[in-house]
């Protein structure tokens, strides 16, 4: 079956991504990135083109000419991703899909066509897709990488099916070739402007004096030279094994075996700069079976003896059998972790050493609790009471930087739907009142804070109005929080301090 290559490029990949963001129809975009002193315009969105723009040209100068012109500095690591990410989503036309450059893919999509309806179908289907995406795509097919690449960058029509290569490329530029732009244009001083005449050049003098790049690059894109889609492997998997000579059952052997795995396991974590969030331990045993022990980590973690620790209760409760003769150690999910740097207010207990303490607690009653048990209140953006915060998973949930919690007066410590008390209806709170069953005598009180509710918002519980919070201290002990409502006289209590 003859080879079926299909070149995929981008052209706009870098604007339309910051266009997502915007919107489809936002003002003219330039992606901007620095060449020496100079800021140079990389990437234009489509009306960006249509005011003269032109890429490669410097940023002062197109300014001047749109000075509308809204910028976003390049992001080759964003990109990157964006890239990675439509590779993963092309593998439902072909089985082989690799990264072509910095705005390209390459698909062979031989055998695989007619699952589409043939070729002109996959590609239709292919640059529709991408077009309500929000990417604008050019496509090239042909038998050859070099072929399809040439045929999607510089044919007339966005999407071009080409039976046989030399035929396809001959009318295209030198340029179509892959070759350096210096070679190119030596070369077009010798009169060779188009694949057809390099073609028919004679071959050795144009070798000796450009190198064998130029007839390479010519023989791949012709076929002579064979030229695959080579898909990026799959990263390496974060796992460590040790076979034993002799079976062990003692917990303090498999913890010894357990902490040999670990600073292997480490090792490599640090070397990709990487921490385990969750940590799998397979041990086989003698008679084929199989056990297994795992740990969730609340924080990227990469170090051995803190995490054995956390092995300590699971491993404990291991049935060893007739002994255990081998040990699998795997990170199945990990997570970018930046050098920390020890400082005196580190060493000391400061911010971040608190931050990791929490973490490992966290994790620690995660693994014996269950994670699901354990919430963290995040803010929310509500002046409302009760939606001014939202509950998320502890181990999950980032924590609130210092600072996001929004300042203000004293908020109570537990916080429950109104409870009409019994008393005086006047604005100021009631020197007794009953709550509870209970005879309460007021000691002191602070306030009023007036909250009104959210008009946006039809919530039930504030259709009364606006709200005059106190905050209460009784006789008694209790140190409650109550609101008066001037729309319908009444008290109710809705919180308690501690």
């Amino acid at each position: 079956m003859p080879r079926r290559i299909l070149s995929l490029w981008l052209p706009r990949l870098a604007s339309e991504r910051a266009l997502r963001r915007i919107g489809a129809e936002g003002p003219p975009l330039a992606v901007v990135e620095k060449r020496g002193p100079a800021e140079m315009l990389a990437c234009l969105s489509p009306a960006a083109e249509a005011l003269g723009l032109r890429r490669g040209q410097p940023l002062a100068e197109a300014r001047a000419l749109a000075p509308g012109l809204v910028t976003r500095a390049a992001d080759p690591e964003g990109q990157a991703q964006l890239l990675a990410a439509l590779n993963r989503w092309s593998l439902r036309y072909a089985p082989w899909v690799a990264v072509d450059g910095a705005d390209g893919l390459m698909l062979d999509i031989t055998g695989s066509a007619h699952l589409a309806g043939g070729e002109a179908a996959l590609a239709a289907d292919l640059r529709a897709r991408l077009g309500r995406a929000g990417f604008s795509a050019r496509l090239g097919l042909a038998p050859t990488r070099g072929a399809a690449w040439a045929l999607a960058r510089f044919a007339r029509d966005p999407v071009t099916l080409a039976e046989e290569a030399r035929a396809a490329i001959d009318p295209l530029p030198l340029a179509a070739l892959r070759l350096p732009g210096e070679i190119v244009e030596a070369l077009s001083r010798l009169g060779l402007r188009r694949v057809r005449d390099l073609a028919r050049a004679p071959r050795a003098p144009l070798i000796r004096r450009f190198g064998p790049e130029l007839a390479l690059r010519l023989d791949q894109a012709l076929g002579a030279v064979a030229e695959p889609v080579d898909p990026a492997p799959p990263p390496a998997p974060f796992a460590v094994r040790l076979t034993l000579p002799e079976p062990i059952g003692l917990t303090a052997d498999v913890m010894a075996a357990l902490s040999r795995l670990l600073e292997r396991l480490c090792a490599r974590l640090a070397e990709t700069g990487r921490g385990a969030r969750h940590l799998r331990l397979e041990l086989a045993r003698t008679d084929g079976s199989r056990a297994e022990a795992a740990v969730t980590l609340a924080r990227p973690m990469r170090e051995p003896a803190a995490i054995a620790g956390l092995f300590d209760r699971a491993v404990e409760a291991l049935d060893a059998g007739f002994g255990f003769d081998a040990l699998r150690l795997s990170a199945p999910r990990t997570e970018p972790m930046a050098p920390a740097q020890l400082t005196a207010a580190r060493a000391r207990g400061g911010q971040a050493a608190e931050a990791d303490a929490l973490a490992d607690l966290m994790t620690r009653l995660g693994n014996r609790l269950g994670l699901e048990a354990l919430s963290r209140f995040l803010p929310a953006d509500s002046h409302i009471p009760e939606r001014a915060f939202q509950i998320a998973s502890a181990i999950w949930a980032a924590p609130p930087a210092p600072g996001t919690w929004p300042a203000g007066p004293d908020r109570p410590l537990i916080l429950f739907p109104p409870e009409p008390l019994a008393g005086p209806a006047g604005p100021t709170p009631p020197r007794r009142f009953t709550w509870r069953r209970r005879r309460l005598t007021t000691l002191a009180a602070r306030g009023p804070e007036r909250i009104a509710p959210e008009w946006w918002l039809d919530d039930p519980a504030w259709r009364t109005g606006l709200r005059d919070y106190w905050r209460v201290d009784t006789a008694e002990g209790p140190r409650l929080w109550l609101f008066h409502t001037p729309q319908a006289p009444g008290w109710a209590v809705q919180g308690s301090f501690a």
